[in-house]
């Protein structure tokens, strides 16, 4: 892989990053597309700010919305817009509880957090002003405020957790632009494979919890198609656990499906540039994959 900025087979130093920073824009507005969606969601949910981040671009609070916290239901948590750019995820926690959040806090204390890297979103990113993945972060100590602020809240006021799906989005940018410039930053070579068409989901190799991962994909099919295993039987480079559904070891990679102690956990994976989907049916495939392990937990396992 070629990149313009740094020397090949030399990792980025400070002026590289530098460099990579000047060329990032603001293309959209955290405040007005999602702070102020929030605001409205915050006549219904009960809203904290469990953070600020602090960067030369401004200043971005840090927003959590749930549901009445009862000691007597498990909790559920739905994290979005991890990596910035992926815009589904961010829109599809705000849908989720727009639509279908009162209803299963019934059932549930429901923790949402909408947009964890707020600079990703307006950048339209996948890293942070440092050149740092906050979903490669959540690890301590963490390289990454977006991951570290996260961290410390959910310890403190939420450190039991029946239930993560972290929302996601794998774009045909992964290959032409994330992963040349990964492989310029640490210098060391990143396969290009050929991007799913459709949507998958991610659990976790150490407890990956099958029937559950099939309940999400049953109810994400019946709004999108769901991604086929290429000719080696893997999606992203990593074979096939069950349709639709590949596992990763999240806790040492420092995935944000490694925060909490959950024993059910979903990465979803929408892929908003198939011409077999659109922007509406990404959001709603995210909000159906929640709705499916939701209602798998209230029927199989509450």
């Amino acid at each position: 892989m070629s990149y313009a900025i740094g020397t090949a087979g030399v990792p980025w130093g400070a002026p590289e990053k530098q460099q990579w920073y000047q060329q990032q824009r603001v293309q959209r507005s955290y405040q007005h597309d999602i702070v102020s969606h929030i605001q409205r969601l915050a006549e219904r949910f009960e809203l904290h700010q469990y953070g600020c981040l602090d960067y030369a671009a401004g200043s971005y609070p840090l927003y959590v919305l749930t549901s009445t916290i009862s000691a007597d239901k498990p909790t559920i948590l739905v994290t979005g817009g991890i990596h910035g750019y992926e815009t589904s995820g961010v829109l599809g926690a705000l849908r989720f509880l727009d639509t279908e959040a009162s209803f299963f806090s019934q059932f549930f204390n429901v923790v949402v957090v909408p947009c964890v890297s707020p600079w990703g979103y307006e950048t339209i990113n996948r890293w942070n002003p440092e050149a740092v993945d906050p979903n490669r972060s959540f690890k301590n100590p963490s390289p990454a405020p977006e991951a570290a602020q996260l961290m410390a809240y959910m310890s403190e006021h939420h450190p039991q957790v029946l239930c993560h799906i972290d929302l996601h989005e794998t774009t045909d940018t992964d290959n032409s632009e994330f992963r040349p410039a990964l492989a310029a930053r640490d210098a060391k070579p990143q396969s290009v494979w050929t991007i799913p068409d459709g949507y998958y989901g991610v659990g976790d190799s150490a407890n990956p919890q099958p029937e559950f991962q099939a309940a999400i994909i049953a109810e994400v099919a019946t709004v999108t198609h769901i991604a086929e295993a290429d000719a080696d039987g893997c999606l992203i480079g990593v074979p096939i656990a069950q349709f639709g559904v590949i596992n990763y070891d999240v806790k040492p990679l420092g995935l944000c499906a490694s925060l909490t102690n959950a024993n059910y956990v979903s990465t979803t994976e929408v892929y908003p540039d198939s011409p077999r989907t659109n922007p509406e049916q990404c959001i709603d495939a995210q909000v159906a994959a929640i709705r499916g392990g939701l209602n798998y937990l209230r029927k199989k396992v509450l």
